[in-house]
């Protein structure tokens, strides 16, 4: 599941990175490279977790990424302030990263 949920996002990335270009604090430098390079990173985690051998190095592997997420999820909140729909999905997707890093690190710790 884990793996389906990268892989699909990863392709998303791909596929409409201008999707995502906004959610990448300005700090970071160029938002299309970010988006690219972690869309490029979500479809290898996928790959990894897909193939019992390499499943726990795609769960470490997940985690990480999912972690770093975390300051683009709060730069969320510094763009849309004033918008109620906005910010009632960045107020969601918060927290749903920790029981996703959780899920990786179950399977990271499987064997």
């Amino acid at each position: 599941m884990l793996g389906a949920l990268l892989g699909g996002s990863g392709v998303l990335h791909l596929g409409r990175p201008r999707t995502y270009e906004w959610l990448v604090p300005p700090e970071l430098g160029s938002a299309r490279a970010w988006v690219i390079v972690t869309g490029v990173a979500e479809l290898g985690i996928a790959a990894l977790l897909a193939t019992p051998r390499t499943r726990s190095a795609g769960g470490w592997a997940a985690a990480g990424l999912l972690t770093g997420f975390v300051p683009a999820h709060l730069h969320t909140f510094r763009v849309i302030p004033n918008k109620p729909l906005p910010m009632t999905v960045a107020a969601v997707r918060l927290p749903l990263q920790v029981p996703l890093v959780l899920a990786a690190l179950r399977v990271a710790r499987s064997r």
